[in-house]
């Protein structure tokens, strides 16, 4: 991980009209200056729109603003494109988001100026590890929600047959099985063309 986009506060237009107020930091404290000391790679964006050019040549972003902002910036910018998100901690940043620390921020770590070379690169590490975690999760979420939506097609689907054909349901879903296979189609491809036919008989009775 080299190439770090740092988004500064002031983008935070994108949640609400009125801003935070400035985090001003003496230069040797702000995100930019230590991480290039550190030899990264710093990609500097002051509103949505440039971080949005520039996220495509990143690999990890470093929001610099309250926490109450952190999630509809992240969210808004990872759209565009997956990456550990980190929340760069400031002393002024920090007493900007007491009012917000049960926010739920979707931040993979945390950053200040106080870290060493070593421990800033530890936590950059981590968070990617923690971020690679959370996609896998997600990923997996979204195969059991598609396995779960395809199960309700199948399973009205042999509701209509039981009910049409007066069989089991055993028996219906033999009948599905049979039909995918010989469209060489999905089964729940199938049962989805059997609900909808069904429904739309229904509406015309």
């Amino acid at each position: 991980m080299r190439s770090l986009l740092i988004v500064e506060p002031d983008v935070a237009a994108v949640r609400r009209a009125d801003l935070s107020p400035s985090i001003s930091l003496p230069k040797k404290k702000t995100p930019v200056y230590v991480l290039e000391e550190y030899g990264y790679a710093v990609l500097a964006a002051r509103d949505i729109g440039k971080a949005e050019t520039l996220i495509g040549s990143a690999d990890a972003l470093i929001l610099h603003m309250p926490l109450n902002d952190v999630k509809p910036v992240g969210h808004r910018l990872t759209r565009a494109k997956a990456l550990p998100l980190f929340w760069w901690c400031s002393a002024a940043s920090a007493a900007d988001s007491l009012q917000y620390c049960e926010e739920d921020a979707p931040v993979d770590g945390l950053l200040t100026a106080s870290m060493s070379e070593q421990e800033l690169h530890w936590s950059l590490h981590f968070g990617e590890r923690q971020f690679m975690e959370r996609q896998q999760w997600l990923s997996e979420k979204k195969q059991l929600e598609g396995r779960l939506e395809e199960r309700k097609w199948i399973d009205m689907a042999k509701g209509i047959l039981c009910q049409i054909k007066n069989i089991s349901e055993a028996e219906a879903y033999e009948v599905l099985r049979k039909q995918a296979m010989n469209d060489r189609k999905r089964m729940v491809d199938v049962a989805t063309s059997i609900v909808r036919v069904h429904q739309l008989l229904q509406d015309q009775k």
